[in-house]
């Protein structure tokens, strides 16, 4: 007897998460879950796709993202979908959209304006009043959320360069209970950030101390990733001791010059402390990072690309020595000019990036900024960078770890349940694509462009991106961790 599923996918590559070898297959999906995998040819779907021995994979998972406000205003999510993301996590760096109970400062607080630099967005007086809009208004991909120290610290304090009084850390622990309880999956932190160079390690240990009641993670931009990277990794480890819960270091790397080659020594000391506590790690494939511009990372930085900038837009796109050039200033000059801008930094080792993600614990999350007027290209094409570069180009890991690295791993250390794994009974968020083309397209110099080989995506059963286009379904969902065990 034949069975008829809603979706069929016949002749499939199966590349499914875990880091298994690949093996083929069709895959049948019912609702928003896989149903069946194996030997289907004698059943039928209402849609079926003939993917002829190319690959079927778990849909990416951004392990670090900035969409928090992109998921609203342009929901369609293209720069994720097209390069085969079907869930983000959010909220990363300190800086979240919510919550906000008092009006944000006009002009709004840095990094805050990496979100939105007008401050409109930041209307959400609470977590769950920005939840239940995610909820109300879906975007095409799932989302787990952060709630931001950095967001909390601006909601509470009126002075920012001073550590935070008893009072106010009462008042951010409750807004940390309410986020948690309306589906925040933990707090990530932005130490790096001005607004929170101030926060000793207490404060931030206070803060968080709700997460191990709600089983929430602890995500961190640490303070410092150059000169002072190792006492980072020290302060991050004790926070998660202290709070007991899994820690987070974001987008690892090792900054500057006189660092380059240090990915040794850290990731040697991960890879012990991992021994002791829960600890996860993501990266993203580029020698250059991204962020709000400042002279005191341009002069850190090889090279320094303006992103965006409010005062001199016409700038966005071009290099900042440049810029001062046309001016006939210095660079110091031209950055108070364009601020408040971002701006693109090269100032990491390409031996460095490539042993971290090599780590076998390192998770793939893009960083994308976008709202930058002209954005660092991993926000288009870091998940087809790792595949098409990283992967087929320098050989650096088979097709099966990159895919377990961008889905599986993910999915198991953020808490995202029958997700990152194509198994009977997992929810249907698939990435359907061609193991010999995947490769990005964006570059730094044309960094909007949707990447190569990805051919169909799937999210929660529903086909959201097909031959280069987007279908117009959105059935994104908010995801949360499972409860703590009592």
């Amino acid at each position: 007897m034949s069975t008829q599923f809603d979706l069929l996918i016949k002749n499939a590559t199966v590349v499914d998460g875990t880091g298994a070898d690949r093996f083929t297959g069709d895959i049948g999906i019912n609702g928003d879950r896989i149903a069946k995998i194996g030997d289907l040819s004698a059943c039928t779907g209402k849609q079926e796709i003939d993917l002829k021995g190319q690959v079927a994979a778990p849909g990416f998972i951004d392990a670090h993202t900035h969409d928090d406000r992109m998921m609203l205003s342009s929901p369609e999510m293209t720069p994720k979908v097209s390069q085969g993301v079907t869930t983000i996590i959010g909220g990363n760096c300190g800086v979240s959209l919510a919550p906000m109970p008092r009006p944000i400062p006009d002009p709004v607080t840095p990094p805050l304006n990496l979100l939105d630099d007008v401050g409109h967005w930041f209307k959400y007086r609470s977590f769950k009043e920005y939840l239940d809009a995610l909820r109300a208004e879906p975007s095409t991909t799932n989302r787990a959320m952060l709630v931001g120290h950095t967001t909390l610290r601006v909601a509470t304090m009126d002075d920012l360069e001073k550590p935070a009084t008893p009072a106010q850390i009462e008042q951010m622990r409750e807004l940390v209970v309410e986020a948690m309880q309306a589906g925040a999956i933990g707090v990530s932190t932005g130490l790096f950030y001005e607004p929170a160079v101030a926060a000793p390690t207490e404060e931030v240990i206070e803060i968080c101390r709700p997460l191990k009641e709600y089983n929430g993670l602890y995500c961190t931009h640490m303070r410092d990733e150059a000169d002072g990277v190792m006492d980072s990794l020290e302060e991050t480890f004790r926070i998660g001791r202290e709070v007991d819960v899994p820690v987070v270091i974001s987008h690892h790397k090792v900054i500057g010059a006189k660092n380059y080659g240090r990915s040794d020594e850290t990731l040697e000391f991960i890879r012990k402390s991992m021994a002791k506590q829960p600890i996860c790690l993501d990266c993203y494939p580029y020698t250059a990072g991204s962020t709000v511009l400042s002279m005191s990372r341009a002069i850190t930085s090889a090279r320094v690309i303006v992103t965006w900038s409010k005062t001199l837009p016409e700038y966005a796109g071009q290099d900042l020595d440049k810029i001062a050039e046309k001016m006939g200033v210095t660079q110091e000059e031209a950055v108070e000019r364009l601020l408040p801008a971002g701006a693109i930094y090269f100032r990491m080792d390409e031996g460095d990036v490539q042993k971290i993600m090599q780590f076998a614990p390192t998770m793939i999350g893009s960083d994308g900024l976008p709202h930058d007027a002209s954005p660092h290209p991993r926000l288009w094409s870091t998940f087809p960078r790792v595949l098409g570069h990283y992967r087929r180009g320098l050989g650096l890991f088979s097709l099966e770890t990159a895919v377990h690295k961008m889905t599986g791993l993910t999915a198991v250390n953020f808490g995202l349940t029958d997700r990152g794994v194509l198994k009977e009974g997992a929810f249907a968020d698939l990435t359907l694509f061609n193991e010999e083309t995947v490769d990005e397209v964006a570059t730094y110099e044309n960094p909007i462009a949707m990447a190569r080989g990805i051919n169909t995506v799937i999210v929660n059963g529903a086909v959201v991106w097909d031959q280069g286009k987007a279908t117009g379904a959105r059935p994104g969902r908010v995801l949360s961790r499972p409860a703590a065990a009592h």
